[in-house]
């Protein structure tokens, strides 16, 4: 079995694992979230993805929290469960780690939403762009997250920094986002950004291919480099959504919702 069939049979998966908690009715799609959207993934990479969610009229009608949680499968991979509105919040917040799934070949659409999912993609490189002030923002952040995460006790990573004093994944990452801000804002197409240009290096550095001394020092350089033409950037530039793409996302959010609350209400 290819990489590719792989990917998707554990995507498929993944579906038949949702349908366990979501009925078919209310999910929008299944989309795959991580390093294999950005080729940094190896023999022993997890296979996580993103489920979208409408709300049911009575989560509506009552103000119910919408759904956000993680999944945690028996095989340690994870299905972030998430209701459409709040997904669409995170396009607005132009957060990366979300973005990203406008752009993945592996997905499972529910035909019934498939037009409005089509929208979206048909629209992604302007949704990119939404803020690129957030935008930029949004990478900053992140790669904070990875820097102080990189030597953090968490108990899930007890065996890799007793391994090696640090947690490579956290780096790799962080350089990833550091090569993908500049290209960003060198207005670089999204896509192109996602898929970083030192592949094998990155995943050299995500097996452990630095000793602790020298990746604080690899580390440290790529947070000040971040920082620098992040807060450059920022200062240059409007915080200022575009509102012809705002309108596009409510319309599209609003449309996918009243589709599904017909269903719904057809139904009962």
């Amino acid at each position: 079995m290819n990489r590719e069939e792989n990917i998707t049979k554990r995507l498929n998966e993944h579906w038949e694992e949702s349908l366990e908690y979501f009925d078919v009715s209310r999910i929008l799609g299944l989309f795959l979230q991580g390093s294999q959207n950005y080729g940094l993934d190896y023999e022993n990479s997890d296979v996580d993805t993103k489920l979208i969610v409408l709300p049911t009229l009575d989560e509506i009608a009552f103000n119910k929290k919408p759904v956000s949680t993680t999944h945690v499968r028996a095989n340690e991979e994870h299905i972030d469960f998430k209701d459409f509105r709040l997904y669409i919040g995170t396009f607005k917040k132009q957060n990366l780690n979300f973005l990203e799934i406008l752009f993945t070949p592996f997905q499972i659409v529910n035909s019934t939403y498939r037009p409005y999912w089509d929208k979206l993609v048909e629209n992604r490189e302007a949704i990119t762009h939404y803020n690129p002030y957030q935008a930029v923002k949004s990478m900053k952040g992140i790669a904070m997250e990875k820097y102080h995460a990189m030597e953090h006790e968490y108990p899930s990573k007890v065996d890799v920094l007793a391994k090696f004093g640090y947690d490579p994944k956290q780096l790799h990452h962080l350089l990833r986002v550091e090569e993908y801000l500049g290209r960003y804002i060198d207005g670089e197409p999204y896509e192109d950004c996602l898929h970083p240009h030192r592949l094998e290096y990155l995943i050299d550095v995500k097996r452990g291919y630095y000793d602790l001394e020298m990746a604080r020092i690899i580390a440290n350089t790529a947070m000040d480099n971040i920082i620098r033409i992040s807060d450059n950037f920022c200062s240059k530039v409007e915080n200022k959504p575009d509102p012809k793409v705002e309108a596009m996302l409510d319309e599209v959010q609003y449309e996918a919702i009243k589709q599904s609350l017909i269903l719904e209400l057809k139904e009962s």
